[in-house]
């Protein structure tokens, strides 16, 4: 099958128990060293968690495809489910969520303070939309920015999802779904911190560092995907991805 454990599917595979391995590690080693060491050791783990390609480890393995060569040529969920269905695109949604939500948590454990947790879902964030893995072309970071945003605000990423949803249902428009979705989680984010609404304990006017910075790069990735919105000739959900010639 074409593409089949590639070298970036092997290297992307192998650095799977390593990234556990050095995670788990540095929390039971580092804590309680100087905050730079444990930022150093925090930060390249976040990117390599986001690099994780699982978009295209999926389908590779299971389809024998090679994702980038479909549809938009990106390795997100999107993609995948324009490719292969529903059911690998949840899957790649799934862990695509996951490395988000581990890179916040590892700063939150080892490192402890906000800004520590917006840095790192930032670079996981970068990870996943500029892969070491593929030559730095991956995703546009809807799920691992939700993934950091259920960490950092449940609450927004929650109604982020409520607004997502009905829109691609509605509409169905995928981009448009995550467009507003993005929005509107940084819009709630926004306000908890004016209102000081923090059941949770974890608010702080650092986040929206996050929710702004972010929010803004997934929707600078999806900028093609607005342009066909505003031209009539964007792809609908329903629509299978086409092989690029």
């Amino acid at each position: 099958m074409k593409g089949y454990l590639t070298p970036s599917a092997l290297s992307s595979l192998f650095a799977v128990p390593i990234l556990v391995a050095a995670s788990v590690a540095a929390l039971f080693t580092l804590s309680g060293t100087p905050i730079l060491y444990r930022y150093a050791a925090v930060l390249p783990l976040a990117y390599l968690m986001g690099a994780l390609p699982w978009g295209y480890l999926v389908l590779l393995l299971r389809r024998g495809i090679d994702i980038r060569e479909y549809g938009s040529g990106r390795t997100g969920m999107s993609n995948a489910l324009r490719t292969a269905g529903l059911k690998l695109a949840g899957l790649v949604l799934l862990l695509d969520l996951v490395k988000g939500v581990g890179a916040v948590l590892l700063a939150r454990v080892l490192i402890g303070d906000p800004i520590s947790e917006v840095v790192a879902g930032l670079v996981a964030l970068a990870g996943h939309n500029w892969p070491v893995f593929l030559g730095f072309r991956g995703g546009r970071g809807i799920a691992p920015g939700l993934g950091g945003m259920a960490v950092i605000s449940p609450l927004a990423a929650a109604c982020g999802v409520v607004v997502f949803l009905p829109t691609c249902l509605l509409t169905r428009y995928l981009s448009l779904g995550s467009i507003l979705g993005v929005v509107s989680a940084v819009a709630v984010l926004l306000t908890l911190v004016l209102i000081e609404f923090n059941p949770l304990g974890f608010s702080s006017y650092l986040y929206l560092i996050y929710g702004l910075l972010g929010g803004a790069v997934i929707i600078w990735q999806h900028r093609d995907n607005i342009q066909r919105l505003l031209n009539g000739t964007e792809r609908r959900i329903g629509n299978p991805a086409a092989r690029i010639q």
